[in-house]
């Protein structure tokens, strides 16, 4: 839940690199509120269906915010998010690509998020 938070707290932010692990627990988190929330116009009727609609316009930003510093943490542009319009290709290209090692090191982008061990747990022997 720490990075589905982490993405929110940078809401708009286009700058800087993100994890693989960062990328998949939001998208698997918000897939699953997502669905959810699917679920409960048949529980609770149309006031359901606001909630599905509010929260799928306001991760709209969120999600795109995440997958452009993805493609950043692999040394691309923001540009590359384009191509996942490319019919048939594309959206199997963009699956790789997020599912792809970023660069080691730092890049144009900024730091390698990997070299921040603040999200790592230490144990105390």
């Amino acid at each position: 839940m720490n990075w589905y938070l982490e993405a929110l707290k940078k809401y708009a932010t286009f700058s800087g690199r993100a994890r693989r692990k960062e990328y998949w627990m939001f998208f698997l988190i918000n897939i699953s509120i997502s669905i959810i929330l699917s679920l409960s116009p048949i529980a609770i009727g149309a006031v359901g269906g606001v909630l599905y609609f509010i929260y799928v316009i306001a991760m709209i930003i969120p999600g795109l915010a995440l997958a452009v510093r993805r493609l950043q943490d692999q040394g691309k542009e923001w540009t590359w998010i384009f191509i996942g319009l490319v019919p048939f290709i594309g959206g199997i290209w963009l699956l790789v690509l997020m599912c792809t090692e970023g660069s080691q090191g730092e890049n144009k982008f900024g730091l390698d998020p990997k070299d921040n061990f603040s999200d790592v747990d230490v144990l105390d022997a």
